[in-house]
């Protein structure tokens, strides 16, 4: 008898009027309480009260390696075997970059300017950029180029162009983190993640839009314009990573950063064509992120190609002096990634589980563990216990997570979204007990992934349940609340924040309408380099295709 126990669910799909006016209800000491009580009955929020707990509370996901790398890590220089690593179908990677730069056929100012020319007309359709300064990045590019001409680059990023989510703080400008009011002039420093790739010669292209405090896995912010997906742009992008993925595909640059509490990155990488990882629960180190959701916020790269996923993940991550979770991970490693040989990888699939999607997306999904299986690996059924508690315990903890952070801006709270202020009304109605019954159930779920792993090397699931939603509103500063399609899309996705296991997103193929799907594959904590190596296997197999007027950075 299987254990699967998510379901579909049917709740309320709002906009224009129809959403202030629900937003105004749910706030209503009057109406408020009992709208938000059968909210949280048609999502299934049940299944955390009626659970029994033996675990005690796990407040974070984090599992120290028994070798623990504590020094302070600079951006590496050599990043060895990943040079080999060759990129396949039509997208121009940071290697192609790189190597136009060391034949002298373009240089990086040449780049940079092409990637603003890009941006620019991108301006008023897709809403990627919401800060960028111009001079900035021609001022980086200009250094970069000289380093090249000079023989003295930084390594296999200097010179690449990349987009920042304004989640993250990034000299010179603000971190709004989607809102209209977070942010409190221009930052005075990099976070760590900015900063290394900063000193391993990335040109920072800027400050790209978000869904409005990360809370939904969409494209919507009415402050900054919604973010419409390059591959067909009456579809979304997914989110809240949005515009890092709409800017990857629209070949603006090679590598974006995101940041991901429940699918941010995973999810707008899967729908926009573009590879996405999620490391583990502190291997990039959080210091001078927005902090919205602590205990399962992770900041991870997106990219056109594994090559660039990876470049980006070898420099961002490692310990950091400044954030004291990232100080018990083991060395990061890029062992074998270039080999093609799977053999002896067992890879994890619940049936139930890896079906519950549109049937294109399971045929692609199936086609990916084809190529798996013919460089090797073996396919292991697996069973993954109470995944609708690990749904409820997630969606508990973020959204508890997401209103603390929030609480201490008062009046201001009204200047936020529609749509933010329904989910915030329902994290307001949270208790203690539930927050303190997620954290049990936190340790109970990661205790079946204990198990599982057992057995298994990779879980092996679709991305997503659906590809590309059409974008419901006709305004680009409108919003609006479509929770079921929220379910769907965040079904693959939920778990491996709420555990910390790493994750990756690799392109695997078209629906019939040409909008992309994405596999995801999870592994073990502190193994990222083995889902990046398989993920190279997908790729590699995996036919890719531009989206319609991506920009071309080389001449």
């Amino acid at each position: 008898m299987s254990t699967y126990d998510l379901h579909s669910v049917k709740l309320p799909k709002l906009k224009g009027g129809a959403l202030s006016a629900f937003v105004a209800a749910l706030e209503s000491p009057i109406l408020g309480a009992a709208l938000i009580g059968r909210l949280r009955k048609d999502a299934g929020l049940s299944v955390l009260s009626a659970a029994n707990f033996e675990h005690a509370p796990r407040s974070s996901p984090l599992v120290p390696s028994v070798v623990a790398d504590r020094a302070r890590r600079d951006p590496p220089t050599d990043l060895g075997p990943l040079s080999a690593l060759e990129p396949t179908g039509p997208f121009e990677s940071a290697e192609q970059l790189t190597e136009a730069y060391a034949s002298g056929q373009t240089t990086p100012e040449a780049v940079a300017r092409r990637s603003i020319e890009a941006a620019r007309a991108e301006k008023s359709s897709l809403h990627i950029f919401v800060a960028q300064d111009e001079r900035d990045v021609i001022a980086q590019a200009q250094a970069s180029t000289a380093r090249w001409k000079n023989g003295t680059q930084k390594g296999p990023l200097d010179g690449i162009p990349i987009a920042i989510k304004d989640e993250m703080d990034m000299v010179p400008y603000p971190t709004t983190v989607g809102t209209r009011f977070l942010a409190r002039g221009p930052a005075t420093e990099d976070a760590t993640c900015v900063h290394r790739l900063r000193e391993a010669g990335a040109v920072l292209l800027g400050k790209v839009n978000m869904h409005e405090i990360g809370i939904n896995p969409n494209g919507a912010n009415p402050h900054y314009g919604l973010m419409r997906n390059p591959y067909d742009r009456s579809r979304d992008t997914g989110g809240s990573s949005s515009a890092s993925a709409a800017a990857v595909a629209a070949g603006i640059c090679p590598i974006a950063v995101g940041a991901d509490g429940g699918g941010s990155v995973r999810i707008p990488a899967a729908l926009c064509g573009v590879v996405g990882l999620k490391a583990t629960f502190s291997r990039v180190s959080e210091h001078g992120v927005a902090p919205v959701c602590w205990s399962v916020g992770h900041i991870g790269p997106l990219g056109a190609t594994v090559y660039d996923v990876a470049l980006a993940y070898a420099v961002m991550a490692g310990p950091d002096i400044a954030d004291e979770l990232s100080l018990v991970q083991p060395p990061v490693t890029l062992d074998a990634l270039t080999r093609k040989d799977l053999t002896g990888v067992r890879v994890g699939v619940f049936r139930p589980w890896f079906e519950h999607a549109q049937p294109a997306i399971v045929a692609a999904a199936d086609r990916a563990l084809e190529l798996l299986v013919a460089s090797g690996a073996e396919v292991v059924p697996i069973e993954l216990p109470e995944l609708d508690l690990a749904r409820v315990a997630h969606a508990v903890t973020i959204l508890s997570e997401m209103m603390a952070a929030m609480s201490g801006h008062g009046d201001r709270l009204v200047e936020l979204a529609p749509h933010v202020r329904v989910s915030l009304a329902v994290a307001r109605a949270f208790t203690s007990t539930d927050y303190v019954r997620a954290q049990r159930a936190r340790a109970r779920v990661m205790s079946h992934m204990d198990r599982v792993f057992e057995k298994v090397d990779v879980i092996a699931t679709p991305s997503t349940a659906m590809t590309a939603p059409l974008i419901p509103v006709t305004h680009d500063h409108e919003s609006w609340s479509d929770l079921s399609t929220t379910v769907e899309l965040m079904r693959f996705a939920f778990l491996q924040n709420l555990t910390g296991h790493p994750a990756i997103t690799v392109p695997s193929g078209y629906d019939s309408l040409g909008l992309p799907i994405g596999f995801e594959l999870t592994g073990r904590h502190w193994e990222e380099a083995l889902l990046l190596r398989a993920a190279a296997v997908v790729e590699a197999g995996t036919e890719r295709r531009l989206a319609p007027r991506a920009a071309r950075l080389l001449a």
